[in-house]
């Protein structure tokens, strides 16, 4: 369960997801939570992650998921783009 005290409360208290029954046929991928801690250049404390993953090495094209896209953008077409609008 995630702390109450995050702003805005927790996500299920701000509705982000809902919460429904798996298909007879659907085999529901498993998830973990991965713990970070941050620290500073100078080795003090900043602050403490938690990011809940899923375990997409079960997933299968077609059953669990039917595309992918993943933009990427290097820094000098951006430039480019930038000095071109400029202009």
């Amino acid at each position: 369960m995630l702390a109450t005290g995050h702003k805005g409360g927790t996500l299920k208290d701000n509705k982000t997801w809902d919460v429904v029954d798996c298909l007879a046929d659907v085999t529901p991928l498993g998830c973990k939570w991965v713990y970070l801690i941050k620290v500073k250049s100078d080795g003090n404390l900043n602050k403490y992650k938690a990011h809940l993953i899923t375990l997409e090495n079960n997933q299968e094209y077609k059953v669990n998921y039917k595309e992918t896209f993943a933009p990427v953008a290097k820094m000098t077409t951006i430039h480019t783009m930038l000095a071109i609008t400029a202009t």
